[in-house]
C-alpha cells in the first residue's frame, strides 16, 4: 500500500501540525518524513509478528497511526497517559476503524496481550523496554526506535521474559536503529513495577 498518498494520513498530519504541543516540527515535508516515513520503517519488522498492535506513549500518534494505515486488518491500540493527547488521538478513530485509544500508563495495562508493541521517542531503551515488553504476549515482540545504543539490554530482556535483543538499521541514518525483542515467556511475577519505578530505578 502506498501510505504516503493515504488521504487519512494527510488529514492526521495537518491536524498534528495545527495542534500546539504535539510536535516541535513546523515544516510539513519534514513532519511527513519524521512522523510518517520514519514510522513506516518498522513495517517489515511488525509483519514478523501476528496479532494486535499497541503503540506505547503514542503522543501525537506516531508510529501507531501510520501503522494502522498499513495494517487495516489488525487492531492498533494507542496507549497515551496525557488526557489532552488522548482527546486528539480519539479524533482519528473515525478515519481509521481499526484504531483504538487507551488513556493510561503502560504499567496499568494488562500484560501478555498484544502481538507486537512499538514505541518511538518514549524513554531510554531500558525504561522503554520495561514498559513495552510486559504488554507483549509470548511469541510476539517489542519494537523500539532507538538512537546509538551503548547498553547491553540482554539482561533486561531476559528478566522481562524476552529473548536476545536484535538491532536493525534505519534507512538513511547511521545512528538510529530499530530494537527488536521477541517475547519468549509470560511476564514474570513482579512486572510491570509500579508507575514511575522503571524510570527511577532502571533494570540496568
Amino acid at each position: 500500500m502506498r501510505t504516503e498518498i493515504d488521504p487519512r494520513l494527510d488529514r492526521w498530519l495537518d491536524a498534528l501540525l495545527a495542534t500546539p504541543g504535539l510536535t516541535s516540527i513546523h515544516d510539513r515535508e519534514q513532519a511527513r518524513r519524521e512522523h510518517v516515513t520514519d514510522s513506516l520503517q518498522a513495517v517489515s519488522l511488525v509483519s514478523r509478528f501476528a496479532g494486535p498492535i499497541a503503540d506505547v506513549g503514542s503522543g501525537g500518534g506516531a508510529p501507531g497511526i501510520p501503522l494502522a494505515s498499513v495494517f487495516p486488518e489488525r487492531t492498533v491500540t494507542l496507549i497515551e497517559s496525557q488526557l489532552r493527547k488522548c482527546r486528539f488521538l480519539e479524533r482519528f478513530t473515525h478515519d481509521f476503524t481499526n484504531l483504538r485509544v487507551i488513556c493510561g500508563r503502560a504499567e496499568e495495562q494488562a500484560v501478555d496481550t498484544y502481538g507486537v508493541v512499538v514505541a518511538k521517542a518514549l524513554a531510554p531503551p531500558p525504561v522503554a523496554l520495561e514498559w513495552c515488553l510486559p504488554l507483549v504476549r509470548p511469541g510476539g515482540g517489542a519494537i523500539l526506535f532507538v538512537g546509538a545504543l551503548e547498553q547491553d539490554l540482554a539482561g533486561v530482556a531476559k528478566r522481562l521474559g524476552g529473548g536476545v535483543p536484535e538491532l536493525h538499521p534505519v534507512e538513511g541514518s547511521r545512528e538510529r536503529r530499530l530494537l527488536v525483542v521477541r517475547k519468549l515467556e509470560p511476564t514474570p511475577q513482579g512486572f510491570p513495577r509500579r508507575a514511575g519505578m522503571a524510570r527511577k530505578r532502571p533494570l540496568i
